[in-house]
């Protein structure tokens, strides 16, 4: 089985509705796919998103402002009360976004500050996206103590050294449908060299289709290509790839491995 570490379901066209989404879990479901951790981005979503996923045992969630985000505001207490929400797993997606919105990169660092310090308040890790900040990145991960909590760098697009940084941290590395672009070189060799205790595959959805899917709005049935492209290239076997990543998300998100009867 599989396991679509980071996904956006509120966010799919192809499921505006309780029933389109069941076919889409349902999809992917029969691509072996049995669980799906469907990230906020925006504060003043997740109420929405909490509700269109309630139904679904499957989905865990998380609670956070992403850094192109951050304009809307940050509110920690209304996120408190966000995350005693059993289903909640993570604090995030937050982080820091250079490339796209340098323009409010200290507003990104001071909501990124404002996340670390509340994840390892409530002892739950941290979904982090990071673009053209890699200094920065690990920096506030490291000054914030987020070690004691332990996350994800989703969606990697970075080089080996931040990779090893952020390992070194008690991080994880996901790979998303990117892996599979004729332009991913340096991930791919990147990827080859993340331990196998420390990688999770992702599809981002709705965004990054990966080949054979490019050009169509991504799913979590897609995650499953992921998976059989990156086995491919660290030269291991397909199943053994699910079982050790499938592992890895519940080592690291350890409420949803309750939730889940492990």
């Amino acid at each position: 089985m599989l396991i679509d570490s980071h996904c956006h379901l509120d966010r799919l066209k192809s499921a505006p509705d309780h029933d389109s989404l069941v076919d889409i879990i349902n999809q992917a479901k029969a691509r072996d796919i049995s669980h799906f951790l469907c990230v906020n981005v925006r504060q003043k979503g997740f109420r929405e998103m909490q509700q269109k996923m309630a139904a679904f045992d499957e989905i865990f969630l998380s609670a956070g402002v992403h850094p192109l985000d951050v304009q809307e505001g940050l509110n920690t207490e209304e996120l408190t009360e966000y995350i005693k929400d059993p289903k909640v797993v993570a604090i995030g997606e937050t982080g820091l976004d250079y490339f796209y919105a340098n323009e409010t990169k200290t507003l990104q660092q001071q909501c990124f500050e404002q996340q670390i310090a509340l994840a390892v308040e409530v002892n739950k890790p941290l979904i982090v996206h990071t673009r053209d900040a890699r200094e920065d990145t690990i920096a506030f991960l490291k000054q914030g103590n987020a070690d004691k909590v332990g996350g994800v760098l989703h969606c990697f697009t970075e080089n080996w050294e931040m990779a090893k940084a952020a390992i070194d941290l008690g991080f994880y590395i996901s790979v998303s449908g990117i892996v599979t672009f004729k332009n991913a070189g340096e991930l791919r060799s990147v990827i080859r060299k993340v331990p196998k205790d420390r990688l999770l595959v992702e599809t981002d959805s709705p965004y990054l289709a990966p080949v054979p899917h490019r050009g169509k709005e991504n799913q979590p049935a897609f995650v499953r290509d992921v998976a059989e492209f990156v086995a491919e290239l660290r030269g291991e076997p397909y199943a053994e790839l699910a079982q050790y990543t499938t592992d890895n998300f519940f080592n690291l998100f350890k409420e949803a491995a309750v939730l889940a009867g492990r």
